[in-house]
């Protein structure tokens, strides 16, 4: 067991030494809703000490022993009469010596503008650091980790990504057009391979040295501050990777799921992934065990939420990152999971704490009914209520691509993204739920629209425009594609230009793209700039009319603006008859072109000139 020093007193004189390894959280705030916190003790033998509080303010209302001797659980009550500061906690050993521990409590001191969540007026910019720019390559490799060295000509190899290289192009990102900013897990994955994602980690409270450190984390999230961007963490809690340093001694015998498996060197029960058992009222219980309690893979251990000892860690290491950092948002991982009534809690924990704050849930699945259930505000049938006011849509995502690749005909092409938006009157609040071309986990929009410039255009632009909070992943706006590997993993993720020094082309400056790629750079800087002030996409009403003809237009509007976005699928020249579209209100009007910045009277007729998409606005300047 690695030992770290601490004081001892002993007999009132510094005596001896003891190993205290980890005491989680490592710090807490006064002023919470909830005036508790548990703290984690971790420690050789330290699970059979006295421990003792004589502190005003702090009550030790109880200890916990685990089933591991090295493990303490203290329960604090946090008064109105505690003080910011640090103070001491006793420990009496089983020999007799003596242990302090000072523990240090903090004021808040954020104001509640650090913790506005990110919502339908943000465009987001997802991030995979190991692959987006290589800030500080002194980081590159760690001799102490498992995976020790960094192998570029690998797709699942560590690149050298870090916080620095986010750091130093922030200004990029601003400059786009992105207001909030999500990064895939930055904690430390001390995984013997695949390291680079993120999502396996062995450590909760610490950032992985490959990435950077604490203080640069929180210099990334100051960082966007200062732009007006938001801080969004991508966190899980149905897993750990199998390198974290639980595994070497597990507190209780119920801390993972499985766990009698995994203890007897047994093959570990898998989930079935058969998300649908969260919902299903005829779901048999096997099914339904096996869906939350079975691990992702072999190599991340599944976490039983149900343990309450477990429970309050996670809920408390959220709102430890929370505070830390002044996020704008949480990004969880595998939604459905964990065991549903324990998200239910962390979720409401944490809007209790902050109540304009804001989480997104993944749930991957083309089911508008599964993603509705999960939203804070639906009435479920079985009486659940999740308190997550957001979640992903992959039901929308799937059937634009659908219908842009699809003929037009009854049934089919645009009216699959007539009929999918239909679907909004399912959602409590279709604006929160979040929308995308493409993410770290699905193939580059570019491929899976067969690198068809118009038609990821007209994607990217009509998901713009949606009463929905948009996400754009690194390199759409550059056209990145996987047609190589469609859905290869390693593939989606691959560096972006400029980002390492070895690189002959640069999208943060430009040097080295092709005409179309400079094309869509400024397509989507166009539309995410306009984006940010425009109240008819962030509150107008929408109005779209069905599909004819191969052209589809959707509106957004308020009293004073109208955003009016068409779909042409027409190759040739079309001259839409603007009469249909009465209902917008708009005839006679000038409206102007976003993208090719020209100004035209909204009259009998619209000339389109070629498959694509237009998008006009009544703000002229």
């Amino acid at each position: 067991m690695k030992k770290i020093l601490i004081t001892l007193l002993f007999f009132g004189t510094l005596s001896m030494t003891a190993q205290i390894e980890r005491v989680e959280p490592p710090n807490w705030w006064l002023g919470f809703e909830n005036s508790e916190v548990q703290l984690m003790i971790y420690g050789e033998d330290i699970g059979k000490a006295q421990v003792s509080l004589d502190v005003t303010g702090i009550n030790l209302e109880a200890v916990h022993r685990a089933k591991s001797p090295n493990y303490l659980f203290l329960d604090l009550k946090l008064t109105e009469q505690a003080q910011p500061g640090s103070f001491p906690i006793n420990f009496k050993l089983e020999n007799g010596d003596k242990l302090v521990h000072d523990y240090e409590l903090k004021e808040r001191t954020r104001p509640e503008s650090d913790f506005i969540g990110f919502n339908n007026k943000d465009a987001i910019y997802l991030i995979t650091p190991d692959r987006f720019a290589n800030g500080d390559t002194s980081n590159d490799e760690d001799s102490s980790l498992r995976e020790k060295t960094i192998d570029r000509d690998d797709d699942y190899g560590r690149h050298g990504g870090d916080i620095q290289g986010i750091i130093d192009h922030m200004d990029y990102i601003d400059e786009m057009g992105f207001t909030a900013l999500w990064s895939s897990p930055l904690l430390i994955n001390d995984m013997e391979s695949g390291s680079y994602h993120g999502y396996a980690m062995t450590d909760f409270y610490r950032v992985d040295p490959r990435f950077g450190t604490l203080e640069e984390y929180k210099e990334l999230a100051e960082k966007a501050r200062e732009k007006g961007i938001k801080l969004i963490m991508d966190q899980v809690a149905n897993h750990i990777g199998s390198g974290h340093w639980w595994m070497e001694d597990l507190p209780f015998e119920d801390w993972l799921n499985y766990q009698e498996e995994f203890e007897q060197g047994k093959e570990i029960t898998k989930s079935n992934h058969i998300r649908t058992t969260n919902q299903d009222f005829y779901a048999a219980e096997v099914d339904k065990k096996q869906m939350t309690e079975g691990w992702f893979v072999d190599t991340m251990p599944d976490l039983n939420q149900e343990n309450p000892f477990m429970a309050k860690y996670l809920i408390q290491n959220s709102i430890w990152w929370i505070e830390y950092l002044g996020l704008g948002g949480i990004r969880q991982d595998t939604y459905p999971y964990p065991d549903k009534e324990f998200m239910s809690e962390w979720a409401g924990a944490i809007m209790t704490e902050y109540p304009d704050f804001n989480i997104v849930g993944e749930e991957w699945s083309y089911n508008p009914l599964l993603i509705r259930y999960w939203q804070d505000g639906v009435e479920n049938k079985d009486g659940y209520e999740s308190n997550l006011r957001s979640t992903m849509d992959f039901a929308m995502q799937g059937v634009i691509v659908e219908g842009l690749k699809e003929e037009e005909d009854w049934g089919s092409g645009l009216t699959k993204l007539y009929e999918g938006l239909a679907n909004d009157f399912a959602y409590e609040c279709p604006e929160d739920i979040m929308i995308f071309p493409d993410n770290h986990d699905k193939s580059r929009i570019f491929t899976q629209l067969d690198e068809d410039v118009a038609k990821t255009k007209m994607a990217v632009a009509y998901m713009l425009v949606l009463p929905r909070t948009p996400q754009i992943y690194y390199g759409t706006e550059i056209l990145m594609d996987d047609t190589a590997n469609p859905g290869d993993h390693g593939l989606i993720r691959t560096e972006f230009p400029g980002g390492w020094e070895d690189h002959d082309t640069n999208a943060f400056t430009g040097e080295g793209l092709s005409e179309e790629e400079v094309g869509m750079q400024d397509f989507l800087k166009k539309i995410l700039n306009y984006r940010k002030n425009s109240e008819a996409i962030h509150l107008g009403k929408t109005l779209h009319f069905a599909p004819q003809d191969g052209v589809y237009v959707l509106a957004r509007q308020t009293e004073a603006e109208s955003v009016v976005i068409i779909l042409n699928k027409n190759e040739g020249n079309f001259s839409l008859d603007l009469e249909r579209f009465e209902q917008l209100g708009l005839n006679g009007k000038n409206l102007k072109n976003l993208i090719s910045e020209e100004t035209l009277r909204w009259n009998d007729n619209l000339e389109l000139n070629g498959e694509g998409v237009y998008l006009l606005t009544t703000k002229i300047n």
